[in-house]
């Protein structure tokens, strides 16, 4: 378990730095899609999950 959280707190460190360089490459895409197979598989999955669906919700009750 400390391995995964440690290779997820990487993971997380490389696509935030990607995303304030505002590059995108095939390495940055590669790191981000990491990022969510790792997240995918820890305990916050179901919050994730959870906190897409309800903002998912909130976007389709708007009206224009």
């Amino acid at each position: 378990m400390a391995v995964s959280v440690s290779v997820l707190l990487l993971l997380l460190i490389l696509a935030v730095i990607f995303l304030r360089t505002g590059g995108l490459k095939f390495s940055h895409a590669l790191v981000c899609a990491l990022l969510g197979f790792f997240l995918a598989s820890t305990s916050m999955a179901p919050s994730i999950q959870n906190g897409v669906a309800a903002t998912a919700d909130v976007v389709s009750s708007l009206r224009p």
